[in-house]
């Protein structure tokens, strides 16, 4: 009750506070929500797409060298340079085998084979490099939300058209071709195809969109001239990203075969994410200190102002931890109010960044502002204004509750 008339006493005061700790929440929220928002956005571009685990072949030079069979004792060492890479297949021994078994590890989510190779599309006299993947468009949709950046055309096509192709939106502008257009692409061996373009494809990254195509496996295993269980690349999406790493090398071991998990395949893109989080949070704090610095000054300047009051209490039989115990009250409540406010406006706030259009060329699928709605948000922000006006409140608080009343009261 007596914290209560002190805040209503010196009510601009305790408003001035409230609002500080208000502001600060609202901006706490509203900019972690937008920063997540902008990493989601910006994974979606590149981890989303990617797979946690890729299992494939690697070409590179075979270790195991004839001069090493002839001279291989402890009085011989072998300095070999420029080895060369050998006649290595690309070609995933096995696969149906593989898949079978990685389909019945719960820690697997999906699989999605894939087949990646080098391809020249044929524009008059000029021949333009680019990479046709041929992919499960059924996995590829489910596990790696390939039909989100399908700008124009049917995915479904390129499973009832035979021989079809969905190019990336770069390519499709330099080879001027549009749905339904027809394309001829000849292979690294010489052989010559007619593909009918059935789709447009955008990611917003420029280096993909210029360069990649995507068709049935079926499609690109006939323009390799390969049988039908010929797969450079097995796609896996885990339950749990994290577990990526020591799985890679788990199956490494288990198939005999390369592989490489999200983190070591994408640790730069995971350090900027991480970095832009640490500046989120660091800003945060900083606004919520800050309104704390504000609220021990109301403090100090109440105590001073009510040395007469606080020394009639005492006199009449206070403790000096019931008057600390007030002023920790009003410290407290300035903060539970304060930050209940600013959880409300933080979230309209949010709301209202969603709203707001955006619109670029390199992002289709993207129409608003990003925003990410995390409770979790909500709950370090409502647990940082409590704390923080708790300690704000604290040292001047003790302070009341060493005052000593007969030297007021003999002052007065």
């Amino acid at each position: 009750m007596i914290a209560k008339l002190l805040l209503k006493a010196r009510w601009k005061q305790t408003l001035v506070a409230a609002v500080g700790v208000t502001f600060s929440i609202t901006m706490f929220i509203a900019l972690l929500s937008f920063m997540a928002g902008l990493n989601d956005l910006l994974d979606g571009l590149l981890l989303n797409r990617t797979a946690h685990v890729r299992l494939y072949n690697e070409i590179q030079p075979n270790k195991n060298q004839p001069v090493n069979k002839l001279f291989n004792s402890e009085n011989h060492h072998n300095f070999i340079k420029s080895i060369k890479s050998g006649n290595a297949r690309q070609q995933v021994y096995n696969s149906a085998a593989i898949i079978q078994a990685l389909k019945k590890d719960n820690r697997v989510l999906g699989v999605a084979p894939k087949l990646i190779t080098p391809i020249f599309f044929n524009n008059t006299a000029v021949d333009i490099a680019g990479i046709v993947n041929g992919i499960d468009i059924q996995n590829e949709g489910k596990l790696f939300h390939f039909n989100d950046y399908v700008i124009e055309g049917e995915v479904s096509n390129i499973d009832k058209i035979t021989n079809s192709v969905i190019l990336g939106i770069g390519l499709a502008k330099k080879l001027s071709v549009n749905i339904g257009d027809r394309v001829q692409v000849s292979t690294i061996s010489g052989e010559i195809f007619q593909l009918k373009v059935t789709g447009l494809y955008q990611t917003g990254i420029q280096d993909i969109d210029n360069t990649q195509s995507y068709a049935t496996i079926a499609t690109v295993q006939k323009l390799m001239g390969k049988p039908n269980t010929f797969i450079t690349d097995i796609q896996i999406k885990l339950k749990d990203v994290n577990m990526a790493p020591s799985i890679a090398k788990e199956y490494a071991n288990l198939f005999e075969i390369d592989a490489v998990d999200i983190q070591t395949a994408n640790s730069q893109f995971e350090t900027g994410s991480f970095v832009r989080t640490i500046i989120s949070y660091s800003v945060g704090v900083v606004l919520l200190i800050v309104a704390g610095f504000g609220i021990y000054n109301i403090l100090n300047m109440m105590i001073y102002e009510k040395m007469d009051t606080i020394a009639i209490l005492k006199a009449t039989g206070f403790s000096g931890n019931d008057v600390q115990n007030i002023f920790l009250t009003i410290a407290i409540s300035i903060g539970f109010f304060g930050g209940l406010a600013g959880l409300i406006l933080g979230l309209g706030l949010s709301g209202i960044i969603d709203l707001i259009p955006f619109s670029t060329a390199s992002l289709p699928t993207i129409k608003t502002y990003p925003i990410n709605y995390n409770p979790v948000f909500y709950v370090i922000g409502a647990i940082f204004s409590l704390i923080t006006t708790f300690f704000a409140g604290w040292f001047p608080a003790r302070k009341a509750s060493k005052v000593d009343p007969v030297i007021i009261i003999r002052g007065k």
